[in-house]
């Protein structure tokens, strides 16, 4: 394998800078003095501490029509893709986005086989795959492949649940937990999924990039613990310090109709909710800790997470 080492001059791309893991890479990378570039669709939204630092450039662009992207790769070491679409207000349009995710992916991958770029670090979703797999987690697990296919050697991160303020999963389960003392819930109840705490998610993402070795690999990532989404509640209650909801698992109640619950009770629109509620159905965990070796982190509890997430959103 040629020398993939990051130096001082070389310039990291990033797709999906203003979103919930971007924007905080953003801070993580430009804090180690890693000269950046953002592709985003309108720049005036781009938080003015950003586009005031010199080191971080910004390109105006849209990759599923695939706009900008000759100007974004242009000199690029590495990209990091963080772009992927959940749904909109309405579950009816699910489909819509997963095409768009594809032509995103294949839009990216033409222009840095053409630009020359060395490395790719993708943050995809865990899962197994089969015919039982959620049209969401399908999604991310043909963007991987789609990423894969090119010249720079890509890198896949695979996570679950990801804790922090503002991630669509952590709103789902906070709203639903504080609003709800007693739920009656599908049988995803039971369903196995290993959480983890943003600030690893981070901190494995920052590490790739940093460690050649870690290039054309695949990492499942996740937290020190395997819980069930009852568990997930009830220690959820237990690190806000709320008293323990009661919890019935329905014989019936389909995704689409969990769904629009969801989207009664939270402020998660029922094509968000959708997604997160279908991809529950199936187990999420990590069968291979080769991270843990490569990129060693002290991973963060469950409870420990959520209490830094709620902390996070009232300041």
């Amino acid at each position: 394998m040629e020398n993939l080492a990051l130096k001082p001059n070389d310039r990291v791309l990033l797709l999906g800078g203003t979103g919930f893991i971007g924007s905080r890479l953003i801070s993580e990378l430009s804090g180690r003095n890693i000269r950046l570039r953002l592709l985003v669709r309108n720049p005036s939204k781009v938080d003015d501490s950003i586009r005031k630092n010199r080191d971080i450039e910004i390109v105006k662009g849209d990759l599923v029509r695939g706009e900008g992207l000759k100007e974004a790769a242009c000199g690029i070491h590495t990209a990091y893709y963080l772009v992927h679409s959940m749904g909109g207000k309405s579950m009816f349009r699910n489909s819509e986005f997963a095409r768009m995710d594809k032509d995103a992916a294949e839009n990216f991958i033409t222009s840095a086989d053409e630009a020359g770029i060395k490395r790719v670090i993708y943050l995809g979703g865990l899962g197994e795959t089969g015919e039982g797999l959620s049209e969401h987690l399908r999604s991310r697990t043909e963007v991987a492949e789609i990423l894969s296919s090119g010249k720079p050697y890509t890198t896949v991160l695979r996570a679950a649940i990801i804790i922090g303020a503002g991630g669509a999963s952590f709103v789902m389960l906070k709203y639903l937990v504080e609003r709800l003392p007693v739920m009656i819930c599908p049988k995803w109840i039971d369903t196995r999924i290993q959480p983890i705490a943003v600030k690893d998610v981070l901190a494995y993402l920052t590490g790739c990039l940093l460690n050649q070795e870690t290039a054309g690999k695949t990492y499942d990532i996740g937290g020190p613990e395997v819980l069930t989404y009852r568990e997930m509640m009830q220690q959820y209650t237990e690190a806000v310090g709320i008293p323990r909801r009661i919890i019935f698992r329905a014989p019936v109640l389909s995704p689409r109709l969990a769904a629009y619950w969801v989207d009664l009770v939270t402020p998660i629109p029922s094509g968000i909710a959708h997604p997160l509620i279908e991809g529950l159905k199936n187990e999420v965990i990590c069968l291979d800790d080769t991270i843990t070796k490569d990129i060693p982190i002290e991973r963060t509890p469950f409870k420990e997470a959520v209490k830094i997430a709620v902390s996070e959103k009232m300041k």
